[in-house]
């Protein structure tokens, strides 16, 4: 993977807002790459423990990493309810980086 591709990509996700969330596909639109959706998330396989990829999901606002408990856990302190794996009034906490940059 491209290096600056994957810092790009974390470094719009350090932007969402806690509270929030957005999507592969926003991210990669935002980054240049607006067909690049999976490189996102597969630039999500490896980060740190305290880094906001719960932030992230996938274009109907379900979650689809495999950690989905751990995920669920962290959107919940900021309250933001999931529902199964679905985020719950998802288009509500919808950031789009390419508006609200």
């Amino acid at each position: 993977m491209d290096p600056q591709f994957k810092r790009q990509v974390f470094e719009i996700i350090h932007l969402i807002p806690k509270g929030r969330v957005t999507s592969y596909g926003a991210i990669a639109k935002a980054v240049g790459y607006p067909n690049h959706s999976r490189h996102v998330g597969n630039a999500l396989r490896d980060y740190n423990e305290d880094f906001p990829a719960h932030r992230v999901c996938n274009s109907s606002g379900h979650i689809t990493a495999s950690c989905l408990e751990a995920l669920t856990e962290k959107l919940e302190k900021e309250g933001i309810t999931v529902e199964g794996n679905k985020i719950k009034d998802f288009k509500k906490v919808f950031w789009n980086p390419l508006d609200e940059l």
